[in-house]
């Protein structure tokens, strides 16, 4: 695992100006095209809500995102891989410190297969303490002939088919606030405070059955110790492995609360959206003349950019003319999500475009999102030999270009749900009634994507094989 650098400590505690950031164009935006805006029931409430969220704390720092950049940079040149992973939508309820520790923990395990196996340094990344608003196709939900607001997500509206539940709350966008804050305490104290700790690899893996993932797992960690203890005896000071570093991520969806959380850097007065490091801008608000697009070009954050099937290269080329005209190392991150059956043919037109213009992103694939089909008992799933398909896919076209297949953005959870039918110990659509929670899409069990971190290490470490 990377240690910080004494000047990445130092810059990590950058303050931010009190207040929401001033800068000029900020607020562009809103003259703008938006899609997937909510509709604020009571704008008195979404006034005081705004004005409450430009004067909290920050959430993330400066210094923090400056760091992240340095590391997706790498990624981008082939020292490095990203693995971003959490929930399809965080909910209130579910950021307890029993299930915020499950998937930190998930998280490290694969990043500590990935950085073991594949002997490559892991940028990790959750999409976690703001992943709670949503995309809808459709504006609206029919049930039994009653139609109302679709659900968007804990910091728009609820999930119960209810009059008052959908009702779109801005003061929901403050509780999604606190609850981000709440939840980041705890991945530090987690990452920074000795949970994180490679000494530790086997504990992560206490109290869960056996099955292949967790076989060779276990088998990794006492390949990890033997190194440990060698390196011990050589007198290496291990307090580096005690911390690692772990960033926040999620889809940029909701302006209002991007926009409140905006700061300017106290060291040079740029913009920082400080609701997370990380941002993406997902398949169905990248419009380049739309308000999405134009606000996150505006702020220092790395960026990332959802690509489905329907990409063409004009649109990836004025994307990036948009949001990295200086084309700074780090800044600017694709996400593929193309789907199993296409993504040979898609993605290698894309892919050499962009390498013709001569730009170098960061290249994710985000196997989950193209690959969502409806199970016989009506659940939505997908098969987890699809979604390790569309990695093979990624690495497939990848590695013929010349490029290089940068990470992987996974929706995951720590918790043993049965909600992607496969993998190696077995789930069918038997299991869903019972341990099926997700709110909107189905996410990899623990199980699954310890799975998925041993293949990909193959992947990684012999380009010959497939994922």
């Amino acid at each position: 695992m990377t240690a910080h650098s004494r000047d990445e400590i130092l810059a990590f505690g950058t303050a931010t100006s009190e207040g929401a950031a001033t800068t000029a164009g900020l607020d562009h935006w809103r003259s703008l095209p938006i899609s997937q805006a909510p509709q604020w029931a009571d704008q008195e409430d979404y006034k005081a809500a705004v004005a409450e969220l430009s004067q909290v704390p920050p959430l993330v720092f400066a210094g923090e995102v400056d760091v992240l950049r340095t590391r997706l940079a790498e990624a981008a040149r082939g020292e490095a891989f990203v693995l971003q992973g959490g929930d399809c939508a965080e909910t209130f309820a579910g950021s307890t410190a029993n299930r915020i520790s499950a998937r930190v923990k998930t998280i490290l395990q694969m990043a500590a297969v990935l950085t073991y196996g594949a002997s490559v340094p892991v940028v990790k990344m959750g999409r976690i303490a703001g992943q709670f608003a949503k995309p809808r196709s459709s504006d609206t939900e029919t049930r039994d002939g009653v139609t109302l607001p679709s659900f968007r997500g804990e910091i728009v509206n609820g999930y119960e088919f209810t009059e008052e539940a959908r009702r779109h709350d801005a003061r929901r966008m403050v509780q999604a606030y606190h609850t981000s804050s709440s939840t980041l305490n705890l991945v530090r104290a987690f990452t920074q405070g000795g949970f994180a700790d490679l000494r530790s690899v086997h504990a992560w893996n206490q109290g869960f059955l056996a099955n292949p993932a967790y076989a060779k797992y276990e088998e990794m960690a006492a390949e990890i110790d033997r190194a440990v203890r060698f390196m011990g005896a050589a007198g290496v000071d291990f307090e580096a492995m005690r911390r690692t570093e772990f960033y926040s991520a999620h889809e940029a969806l909701l302006l209002d609360y991007e926009r409140a959380l905006t700061r300017e850097d106290s060291r040079t007065g740029n913009p920082y959206a400080t609701s997370a490091h990380f941002l993406w801008i997902g398949e169905r608000t990248r419009q380049v003349d739309g308000a999405h697009v134009d606000f996150l070009s505006r702020v220092r954050n790395p960026i990332g950019v959802k690509l489905g099937p329907s990409t063409k290269v004009d649109d990836v080329l004025a994307l990036a003319e948009k949001i990295d005209p200086t084309r700074e190392p780090g800044r600017l991150t694709f996400i593929t999500r193309m789907g199993a059956g296409v993504i040979r043919d898609v993605l290698p037109d894309i892919v050499s475009g962009v390498k013709d213009a001569g730009l170098e992103p960061v290249w994710v694939t985000d196997p989950m999102h193209g690959n969502t089909v409806t199970a016989k008992n009506g659940y939505k799933t997908r098969r987890f030999e699809d979604v390790m398909d569309e990695v093979a896919g990624f690495f497939d076209v990848h590695r013929e270009l010349g490029t290089h297949p940068g990470g992987m953005h996974v929706e995951l959870t720590g918790d043993d749900v049965a909600e992607c039918l496969g993998g190696a110990n077995l789930v069918d659509e038997s299991a869903f009634e019972e341990h099926y929670e997700s709110l909107c899409d189905p996410r990899l069990n623990h199980e699954q994507s310890l799975e998925m971190a041993f293949l990909v290490t193959e992947a990684l470490t012999h380009p010959d094989r497939r994922a």
